[in-house]
């Protein structure tokens, strides 16, 4: 079977809570993985995960 979705939409303060920042690039970013190494690029790599609205982004070292 196939997941359960909600059927009540949000509401205007649930679907916009924290992400005002995030909207215009001001974003929290918190260390997920430290010092992963990349094999194919042969470097250190560090993950970035936003507190707020959760966007990830890598690193090269």
């Amino acid at each position: 079977m196939g997941d359960v979705l909600p059927f009540k939409r949000k509401t205007a303060w649930q679907k916009h809570k924290g992400s005002s920042l995030c909207r215009d690039g001001f974003h929290k970013w918190v260390v997920v993985t430290e010092r992963k190494f990349d094999v194919k690029q042969g470097k250190l790599v560090t993950e970035y995960r936003c507190q707020r609205c959760g966007k990830t982004k890598t690193e090269l070292l």
